[in-house]
């Protein structure tokens, strides 16, 4: 497989990654050194990345440590010219701005589950869900997929597109059915989210939920500004938050977590 490659060195957590392409959409994967030796390899490996169709793009550095960037054309036709440079993390932190208090320190976050958290109905097959995660396919590599992971290995369970929709599915009462039975809406907010239809169609659903007491609701801005978000939601820059600019998808999932499985007492 051809690949352009990038020896970046040691990295700090929270850098970001800036890749700039001429052409055609192309894959880029941000590994470290065991992973992209198993990618060079051809075995399975792990990466933050994915599908990049628009440019820039921004990989946020996940963890402190040697990484290298790949830019392929795996599955995909054309040809594409590259280039990479790293943003210091303390570049970017004054970009997201929003509040990042602990999540056991709001009483909403934390009611218990015998009270108003109980979701309002139940799915076909009798299951309900911990957590409802709403997204734009871009960002499934990036953030949602490993974050949807990291729950459900932590024993939560989790409404994930991937997880549960099958094919000849009705995707809008999936979707309905998946809302309505889950106690904790999570939406991975980015600029790929920002006017798409079915990831609003969840939003507006997931915000009916949160402003009658009946869900919780958390924000993750991935690669975001403020500024973004209230051009898009005045009401939603407001609310407390998450960003992959300051927070790993491990430690978002763990707070999560922590909330679902120890809420604080009032």
């Amino acid at each position: 497989m051809n690949f352009t490659q990038y020896d970046f060195g040691y990295l700090n957590r929270g850098d970001v990654v800036e890749v700039t392409l001429q052409g055609s959409a192309a894959n880029i994967r941000l590994m470290d050194s065991s992973n992209f030796s198993s990618y060079k390899s051809g075995r399975q490996r792990r990466y933050t990345g994915g599908l990049a169709r628009q440019s820039p793009a921004r990989l946020v550095v996940p963890n402190s440590g040697h990484w290298y960037l790949a830019v392929d054309m795996q599955g995909l036709r054309g040809t594409v010219r590259s280039s990479a440079r790293v943003i210091p993390a303390a570049a970017m932190r004054p970009l997201p701005s929003l509040n990042e208090a602990p999540l056991s320190s709001i009483r909403s976050l934390v009611r218990d589950a015998d009270e108003d958290l109980v979701p309002a109905t139940e799915a076909p097959d009798g299951r309900t869900f911990d957590v409802f995660i709403s997204h734009a396919s871009e960002d499934k590599g990036d953030v949602v997929r490993p974050l949807a992971t990291a729950l459900k290995e932590a024993g939560l369970t989790v409404w994930y597109d991937e997880f549960e929709l099958r094919i000849g599915d009705s995707l809008r009462r999936k979707i309905d059915k998946g809302l309505a039975s889950s106690r904790f809406g999570v939406v991975v907010l980015s600029k790929a989210f920002f006017g798409r239809g079915w990831p609003e169609y969840e939003l507006d659903g997931l915000v009916t939920r949160a402003s009658s007491g009946e869900q919780i609701l958390l924000p993750v801005w991935h690669n975001v500004s403020k500024k973004e978000v209230i051009g898009y939601s005045p009401s939603l820059a407001d609310k407390l938050a998450r960003s992959t600019s300051t927070h790993t998808v491990e430690e978002i999932a763990a707070e999560i977590v922590e909330v679902i499985r120890h809420p604080s007492p009032a």
